[in-house]
């Protein structure tokens, strides 16, 4: 990923997980702060805290805010 872009986690899905994109590319559908955490290892982001780096915007809240998968 070239340059730091904004990552938005949305908010929780009624099917389950929550997606999550860096600026315009979907990186993934998340089940949990673990599944965030490898998408970004794969865009390049190694040593990012998904709890609390201001890089993420969790949107329908934080990253313990999980639905039940389906």
């Amino acid at each position: 990923m070239s340059g730091l872009r904004l990552v938005v986690v949305s908010t929780p899905l009624p099917s389950g997980g929550r997606r999550v994109r860096a600026g315009r590319e979907i990186l993934g559908l998340a089940f949990g702060a673990r599944d965030v955490e490898e998408f970004l290892r794969r865009a390049g982001l190694e040593d990012v805290d998904v709890e609390t780096s201001e890089l993420i915007e969790w949107q329908g809240g934080g990253p313990d805010v999980w639905p039940p998968g389906p």
